[in-house]
């Protein structure tokens, strides 16, 4: 799996010691791809979430859609049949849980756009909940994945919010160009179990913010 820093550099730990880029090189070679197996994203970190519960390692879920019921049946009285109902915007994001003590909140999704994420994916309530977790110090970022590419990275909230603040300003952009999402976040790579390792970077999110904080 590859990572680098929001700054574009790879993670080594230590300035010191060789870049673990550099060592994983050929590792990351042979990484086996798993992404083109007839699973979607959301497919891929529900398998990484299960993972994660059966492992101990953490406790993460999908929340799920709400339902808007528009006819029910009563064929008995004691049983309810829904006739009519649909699905109604999340109201939040997709998935959210523990992990070593911290709490983790994140929208996941996909496009096929091979140059720049469309900011039209998100809606105005998911960033507003994400800027509450955020001020209650909850680790908040989105995972997105280009489908046409096969490429998946894990972006910090802040990023999204800078350029949802700005899309409707002079010069701003309604997409997050792919450039700036590749220097910006860490990339993901498919592997066989978990599919989707995110929580490594994760941990590395968790480094560079302790670092930050010195």
């Amino acid at each position: 799996m590859t990572f680098n820093y929001p700054n574009g550099k790879a993670y080594n730990g230590n300035e010191k010691k060789e870049s673990p880029k550099k060592k994983t090189s050929e590792k990351n070679k042979q990484t086996i791809n798993y992404g083109k197996r007839g699973m979607n994203l959301e497919d891929h970190l529900n398998r990484s979430n299960q993972f994660y519960l059966e492992n101990k390692v953490a406790v993460i879920h999908k929340k799920p859609t709400p339902i808007q019921v528009v006819k029910v049946d009563y064929p008995k009285r004691s049983a309810a049949v829904i006739k009519e109902a649909y699905y109604r915007h999340s109201s939040t994001t997709d998935f959210n849980g523990v992990y070593k003590g911290f709490y983790l909140d994140f929208e996941a999704k996909e496009t096929k756009n091979k140059s720049s994420f469309p900011l039209k994916n998100f809606h105005e309530h998911q960033i507003q909940h994400m800027l509450h977790v955020q001020n209650q110090h909850g680790i908040v970022f989105v995972i997105i994945q280009f489908t046409t590419l096969n490429r998946v990275f894990l972006l910090e909230y802040e990023h999204l919010r800078i350029f949802w603040e700005n899309q409707d300003h002079a010069g701003g952009r309604k997409s997050i160009p792919l450039p700036y999402i590749e220097e910006h976040s860490f990339e993901l790579r498919y592997e066989f179990n978990p599919p989707l390792d995110y929580l490594k970077a994760v941990d590395l999110l968790l480094l560079h913010t302790q670092n930050e904080n010195l």
